[in-house]
């Protein structure tokens, strides 16, 4: 092997959204011609490689993957009618990810006698599997969150123990109205991520895929001694592409369903429908919003798919009924589709004028980057506090769901009402207008001079320093 400057390694965890967010930094950082490595499970690196849209992986040829296999797990099927939206299901498969210390470690070895410095870049919930950089001179850890900086900083506030902002009334007025994190997520996920509490001695900076256009307030609030030390903050998010070309494949024959039915719609007059990867709907609720987007009169493309399973590639999926005679009575209002769908070139397309979102940070912040205002639903874990972010603060959308109310169906009538305000409405206007503001300022800001382009450049220029 050839001797390399500084190398990066890059260590994701396994769930959709941190896969999805890790593997578009790499696209990032292997722009400034950085080797980046990816460490992953084989199923979960197929599971990224065959769902990451707005680019492709194959042709570039900075990106290596290294691919492990880990202990056989038993996962459940996800469940739709348990009380939590949490996917407990999953927890199986985030266990058996600590399984990638060993050859984790053997990959570092090979790489750091060859290269002046190596860059690991991992999500949080993988320090334990990332520990032994401390065994290296020429290794540095830097930390992933993968949410907002409004929503990482809560986390930090409610362990001080929720003091008042003297400064900031109007954010702590939004801090004190959140949820206690303990009702949103299983005791048992929660022993899972402090098992990774005392790796952050390790740490050498905390890089967040947001962007300072709309979260500089909170990534400062972290900065503060206190709260995170003198660890160093980069907010050089977005990390997926903010430029789609939806005429690209028009000709090729490989154009997506849901893109060729867009096509023929007028500007903003879609809302898409769609609750990312962990997010089992009961019967009774497809039901109710089947129910909503019919009588809204809007159109729609709703993507109904279950939760992933541990091993997406592995079992049949749920046979998810809609109602009788659904499908046609709306064929021209609406496209419901079964598989997974081009989230990023949807948003982007000019027809989609809203998303009706669970506000994973990953749909949060494609939906932000697009100039798409949001109908937030959020279901379980840190979504609430984007949901909140997203109406509360940046008022880019409207609420839906009663996330606070576990268990409890929400009515066609409020799902019709939260759709008709959105895309049809003097107030959805305004907030369309907002979106569509934030938008443009957050693509500017990745332009030359822009001030996330000014956090990526100094990121790399803090990693390859001499």
């Amino acid at each position: 092997m050839e001797n390399l400057d500084v190398v990066v390694v890059v260590v994701p965890f396994v769930a959709q959204g941190h896969l999805n967010q890790l593997l578009h930094l790499s696209r990032l950082l292997s722009a400034y011609n950085l080797p980046v490595h990816i460490a992953g499970t084989t199923t979960h690196n197929r599971q990224a490689k065959l769902r990451i849209h707005g680019w492709n992986h194959n042709s570039d040829t900075n990106i290596h993957f290294h691919e492990f296999e880990t202990p056989q797990f038993e996962s459940p099927p996800p469940n739709p009618t348990s009380s939590t939206k949490f996917p407990s299901h999953l927890i199986p498969s985030f266990k058996a990810s600590s399984h990638l210390r060993e050859p984790f470690a053997k990959l570092l070895a090979n790489i750091s006698n060859t290269a002046r410095r190596v860059v690991v870049i991992h999500d949080f919930l993988m320090s334990t599997v990332v520990q032994d950089v401390v065994s290296y001179p020429n290794v540095e850890a830097y930390v992933f969150h993968c949410a907002s900086a409004f929503t990482t900083f809560s986390y930090m506030w409610e362990e001080k123990g929720r003091p008042c902002l003297e400064d900031d009334n109007e954010s702590y007025m939004h801090l004190s109205k959140l949820a206690n994190i303990q009702d949103l997520v299983p005791p048992e996920f929660f022993e899972f991520i402090y098992t990774h509490v005392g790796c952050e001695k390790f740490n050498s900076g905390n890089i967040h895929d947001t962007s300072k256009v709309f979260d500089s307030k909170f990534i400062d609030y972290i900065s503060r001694e206190g709260l995170s030390g003198n660890t160093k903050q980069w907010a050089i998010g977005p990390f997926n592409p903010v430029s789609i070309n939806n005429n690209d494949d028009k000709d090729s024959g490989k154009r997506h369903k849901s893109l060729i039915w867009l096509d023929k719609q007028v500007q903003d007059s879609v809302i898409y429908v769609a609750f990312g990867s962990t997010t089992s709907l009961s019967d009774e609720q497809i039901q109710e919003l089947a129910i909503g987007l019919e009588k809204s009169g809007q159109k729609f493309i709703w993507v109904l798919r279950d939760a992933d399973k541990g091993d997406i590639f592995k079992g049949e999926g749920r046979n998810i009924e809609l109602p009788k005679g659904f499908e046609e009575r709306v064929e021209g209002q609406g496209l419901v589709v079964r598989e997974w769908a081009p989230q990023l070139e949807i948003l982007a397309h000019m027809a989609t004028g809203g998303f009706m979102s669970h506000c994973g940070w990953n749909s949060s912040m494609e939906g932000i980057t697009m100039g798409v205002p949001i109908a937030a639903w959020p279901m379980h874990s840190d979504q609430p506090r984007n949901a909140m972010l997203i109406t509360d603060v940046l008022k880019i959308g409207v609420n839906v769901g009663d996330w606070g109310r576990d268990g409890e169906v929400v009515t066609s009538l409020v799902i019709e009402k939260a759709i008709r305000i959105l895309m049809d409405s003097d107030e959805g206007k305004e907030i369309r207008k907002r979106a569509n503001k934030l938008g443009e300022d957050v693509k500017q800001s990745l332009e030359e001079g822009g001030v996330t382009r000014m956090e990526i450049n100094a990121f790399v220029d803090h990693i390859t320093r001499q």
